[in-house]
């Protein structure tokens, strides 16, 4: 499912068939009575389909094309647009409580990327934000999405606008529903980190696909999605299918390190943690539950070796910009993480060494749906 606003003709009126086989009986020169006796009906039925009070029912269709030469596709569907009209009528006076429950959502950055047309009209884009989430209502988008509250708040200090990160969450499912995975397979997972991580060094045009292909190839779909307003959220986690993760970026910061160790964060989640919960990684306080001092602890040592970052610390309390290049070429992972990790841990200033990280750029093309660094 594409992440765009469907392009639609929507009337707004619809036509009985009963008005068009009373302007053709008077057409034909048939009268009621006649056209009635001709067609094995009561004059009753006709009178009522004619005021449409009765709809054209399918064998009705088929009598009306033997007596009138006009196909029974074209009053079949002549009612069935008229119904659906109705029925669009019907949703739309009940969406007076989708309106107050949409205007919590960001809309305009929705407009913004394609998902809900740009309209004035408070209804249409309640029923916009209905469509995008895939829902009949607002209850039922509490229902599907409102136990996911309880895996967002298990840390107190979670900060985020809990409707924009479903939002980005949606944004993000979107995008890896299109993608084709392989059923999850953990040991292919933990060999395609393995091949990742030798990427961190590259250029993104080379590794952004590489990681996807091989994320793809072990049951995970990657997608990168930029941050909404009112989120401060790095990644994000979810099973999608017993068979199928997800792993969302935003690209928040923009720099390599935390790109990397974002990555590698959320892959912890899936390798460590339960398929029921939704990981989200937000910027405040990583480190707020056990399950998110796990998955730093796997993403640093991944990306890392624990023995020969202790070493280097011991050897180079104070490092310059050539003892860090020379330790990441030496373990084979690129500077900018080393830089990170430094600062993380406090052996170097925040303001040091920053030359040696890489900075990325997001850029999404809304109109289409796609998105790369």
């Amino acid at each position: 499912m594409a992440n765009t606003v469907i392009n639609e003709f929507v009337p707004d009126y619809a036509v009985h068939p009963g008005e068009i086989l009373e302007e053709v009986l008077e057409a034909q020169d048939i009268s009621k009575g006649e056209f009635a006796e001709r067609s094995g009906l009561t004059a009753k039925t006709i009178s009522w389909i004619i005021t449409g009070k009765n709809p054209v029912t399918s064998e009705n269709a088929i009598v009306f094309e033997r007596v009138l030469g006009i196909s029974a596709q074209i009053w079949n569907n002549l009612d069935a647009e008229f119904r659906l009209f109705q029925a669009r009528q019907k949703a739309r006076n009940c969406l007076d409580d989708a309106v107050e429950w949409s205007e919590k959502f960001p809309l305009a950055q929705l407009v913004k990327r394609g998902v809900i047309p740009n309209t004035k009209d408070p209804k249409e884009k309640a029923a916009a934000l209905l469509n995008f989430f895939r829902v009949k209502n607002p209850d039922a988008w509490m229902a599907l999405y409102g136990n996911m509250s309880v895996a967002f708040y298990k840390s107190a200090a979670f900060k985020s606008n809990y409707e924009a990160v479903v939002t980005w969450l949606r944004l993000a499912e979107i995008k890896a529903e299109l993608i084709q995975t392989e059923v999850y397979d953990p040991k292919k997972f933990k060999e395609s980190l393995s091949q990742i991580r030798s990427l961190t060094d590259k250029e993104p045009q080379i590794f952004e696909p590489k990681m996807k292909e091989l994320c793809q190839k072990s049951g995970v779909a990657l997608v990168l999605v930029s941050e909404l307003p009112g989120t401060h959220l790095s990644g994000a986690t979810r099973w999608l299918t017993s068979d199928k993760a997800m792993i969302a970026l935003s690209l928040r910061h923009k720099s390599n390190d935390h790109f990397w160790f974002t990555f590698y964060h959320e892959a912890g989640h899936i390798l460590k943690h339960g398929k029921k919960d939704v990981y989200i990684d937000e910027t405040t306080d990583k480190a707020a539950t056990k399950q998110e001092q796990e998955a730093n602890k796997f993403a640093a040592a991944f990306l890392v070796p624990e023995s020969e970052y202790h070493d280097f610390v011991r050897n180079y309390p104070n490092p310059t910009k050539h003892h860090v290049s020379d330790f990441a070429r030496s373990v084979g992972i690129a500077p900018g993480i080393i830089v990170g990790r430094l600062q993380h841990d406090k052996i170097v200033s925040f303001s040091w060494l920053n030359d040696l990280k890489v900075r990325f750029q997001l850029v999404e093309n809304y109109k289409k749906g796609k998105g790369g660094k």
